[in-house]
């Protein structure tokens, strides 16, 4: 639902509220020109109540049929804050669900290098049970002489991928005038960790009608995550993945420094569904499956790494990505503590 504001109040309707009580509020809300945006979860309803702070403090809210308490939204972030939703996001894709019970193994080839490449890739995948596909089509590179992606060519085979294995495919956005390319290619956009605070894209996402999945910039807190969420949840979609990457500090024995304490405080903080890439952290693929162990256990609601067919051959992040023929071992240990943790690939 689009928004024109964020919630500065929530109003919790209490467990034996009824509809027309709740229905009450939102009329109450809409004659005194404040927007809301309800939620509904499995044993409390709660409304946002969007508009002027002073606006609001004249509403006699407390006095209403059915409420049981007003609170004030304090965090900078207020549409993807845990407090507006009383369930956990889940993230459905095709069938494929990501969030909750559910846990997303998102894999496939760092870049789309040629057709046989990623299709080999992608049966891997598949075989092994995974949630969705990924591949780089436009690729972001430190060094401007590095291979940058085949664009609207890796699209055309993300889409042949797609139509063989049925999975999703997820793949990176990073320029504006791609939306309309990648829209019809993708099932999920991407948004990387170096345009996580590029706003104009944010919102350009923010604007479409498909899942985001938005990396952690390399030098972000959480907070920051949490507001570049907000710029996408504010044009009104609210379908994100949020996704732990890995974030720039002293340390040089891995390629980033994979914070999984911010997994836990994202938990805590957001009601969106929280993964983690295990491949961009590491930068070598025999730490990979450590990590991605590691993410499971702290509670993240899935991962996304990088498989090749031969990785010794790759035009980008070669080291850290996992063979494609031992993609089915690695997804089954993966699997293995999933399960430990009372989740399902989803």
């Amino acid at each position: 639902m689009a928004v024109n504001g964020s919630p500065e109040l929530l109003i919790v309707m209490g467990a034996g509220a009824t509809a027309d009580q709740t229905e009450h509020v939102l009329a109450r809300l809409q004659e005194a020109g404040v927007s809301a945006r309800v939620q509904r979860g499995r044993e409390a309803t709660v409304i946002g109540a969007i508009g002027d702070r002073e606006l609001l403090a004249t509403l006699p809210l407390e006095g209403y049929p059915g409420v049981e308490q007003v609170l004030p939204i304090l965090k900078p972030y207020k549409l993807v804050a845990r407090e507006v939703a009383p369930d956990p996001t889940v993230i459905e894709v095709d069938g494929r669900k990501i969030g909750q019970d559910f846990f997303g193994l998102i894999a496939g080839p760092c870049s789309v290098e040629y057709r046989e490449q990623t299709l080999e890739a992608a049966r891997a995948v598949a075989a092994a049970g995974a949630t969705m596909l990924r591949g780089g089509a436009f690729k972001p590179r430190t060094s401007p002489y590095t291979f940058q992606g085949l664009g609207d060519d890796a699209l055309a085979i993300l889409r042949e991928a797609r139509e063989e294995t049925g999975l999703p495919v997820v793949t990176e956005l990073m320029d504006p005038r791609h939306v309309e390319a990648v829209l019809e290619s993708a099932d999920v956009i991407q948004i990387g960790a170096r345009n996580s605070q590029n706003f104009l894209l944010l919102a350009e996402v923010g604007r479409a009608d498909k899942p985001v999945l938005l990396k952690r910039g390399l030098s972000s807190s959480v907070e920051e995550l949490l507001m570049a969420a907000e710029y996408v949840a504010k044009e009104g979609n609210e379908r994100i993945i949020l996704c732990e990457r890995g974030i720039k500090t002293f340390e040089t024995s891995t390629r980033y420094t994979l914070d999984l304490g911010a997994v836990a405080v994202l938990k805590q903080e957001t009601h969106l569904p929280v993964i983690v890439d295990p491949s961009h952290a590491a930068g070598k693929r025999e730490l990979v499956l450590p990590l991605a162990r590691a993410a499971a256990a702290v509670g993240a609601d899935g991962i996304i790494v990088e498989t090749h067919p031969r990785p010794e051959e790759a035009l980008s992040d070669g080291p850290q990505q996992i063979p494609s023929a031992e993609f089915g071992a690695f997804a089954r240990e993966v699997e293995g503590i999933v399960a430990l943790m009372g989740k399902q690939i989803g």
